[in-house]
């Protein structure tokens, strides 16, 4: 008789990571709705560029979601760059994977490339306090 309870708590269609803050976007437009959503606020944005026969990625993932259920002030989103090539296209050179890609009022302020921990870390760290 209508929505299930997740279509009315997630109207855009959205893939929450268990309870933490990793968004897959499977969509230009769920990308595009999280991406603007982002734009008006000072909230650090990692974009996670990824793929599914990305051995690094498989073993970064994991990780990925500690950061983001550790740093619920940092919106986390997970970009498959397969699945959506045109959003890869938008940030130049994703041609490595995995790529870190911080994001903050709408415009890159650093990235990562390569399944580089700490960094990813410390980048978070870096961006997410000024």
């Amino acid at each position: 008789m209508g929505a299930n309870m997740s279509e009315l708590e997630n109207p855009h269609g959205f893939s929450l990571v268990n309870t933490n803050q990793l968004v897959e976007c499977h969509s230009k437009d769920q990308w595009k709705a999280q991406f603007d959503a982002n734009k008006g606020s000072n909230k650090l944005m990692v974009v996670y560029f990824t793929a599914p026969w990305c051995r690094p990625c498989k073993l970064l993932e994991p990780y990925i979601k500690e950061l983001a259920a550790k740093y619920s002030d940092v919106s986390f989103l997970k970009i498959d760059t397969d699945e959506l090539m045109a959003v890869s296209r938008e940030f130049e050179q994703i041609d490595v994977l995995p790529t870190m890609v911080f994001v903050k009022k709408g415009k890159e302020t650093d990235r990562v490339v390569g399944a580089k921990k700490e960094e990813v870390q410390m980048k978070i760290e870096k961006h997410r306090s000024f």
